[in-house]
């Protein structure tokens, strides 16, 4: 039976904040906020959790699923190769709406449908980290069903999502649905993925040499 809890209200916090902990490493699925919308998320090692997500949605094996994490070091455990200019990003917008995509540790067993890379991200969101420095690294997706819009509450998500989910925390509404900027940082140099939030002005005050491809400028 799913369970929310509204956290504005500090005692309901604290409650809800420990029921989706262990709901997460029992292998459960969690509603949460982000900076730009509202997310469903799982423990990001659990073969079975991922699966569960991608059915909740209404999704296949097709879909990539990225990572949240709730510290910077964090990141080195989850990938490799990282370059000045990865760092220097991480450093400039985390926790904050830019996604690095890169090369996957290759001892870490998991399902994310992305290959040998992983999208990862630190999100602007207390409640948010506070959960992920709790359960560590969670693979986060919208919390929508497919074809429809990332939900900006936690009622729409539940509307769309419903029993799937063991615990919901609210949050409150998600204000700006603006995504997360996406870099590509595998190769020598980073190349944008996604523009959003973060402006390629403001990417290339930190790296100069970040490659826009067409199109996405």
């Amino acid at each position: 039976m799913s369970a929310a809890f509204a956290c504005a209200d500090p005692a309901e916090r604290a409650t809800g904040l420990t029921r989706a902990a262990a709901a997460v490493r029992r292998g459960d699925l969690v509603v949460i906020p982000t900076d730009s919308a509202y997310g469903v998320g799982c423990d990001a090692f659990s073969v079975p959790a991922v699966r569960a997500l991608r059915a909740a949605k209404g999704r296949g094996p097709d879909l990539a699923v990225p990572v949240l994490i709730g510290a910077m070091r964090t990141l080195e455990g989850i990938a490799t190769g990282l370059s000045p200019d990865a760092r220097m990003l991480a450093q400039g917008w985390w926790p904050g709406p830019l996604t690095l995509i890169c090369r996957a540790q290759p001892t870490l067993t998991w399902d994310l449908g992305s290959g040998g890379s992983v999208a990862v991200r630190m999100p602007l969101h207390p409640l948010a980290l506070e959960l992920l420095r709790a359960t560590g690294p969670m693979a986060v997706a919208a919390a929508n069903r497919a074809g429809t819009l990332p939900p900006p509450t936690c009622e729409d998500a539940q509307s769309q999502l419903g029993s799937a989910v063991s615990t919901y925390l609210d949050g409150g509404p998600c204000l700006d649905p603006t995504p997360s900027t996406a870099v590509d940082v595998t190769g020598a140099r980073p190349v944008l993925a996604r523009l959003g939030a973060v402006s390629v002005e403001a990417l290339r005050a930190v790296v100069p040499d970040l490659v826009v491809p067409e199109g996405l400028g």
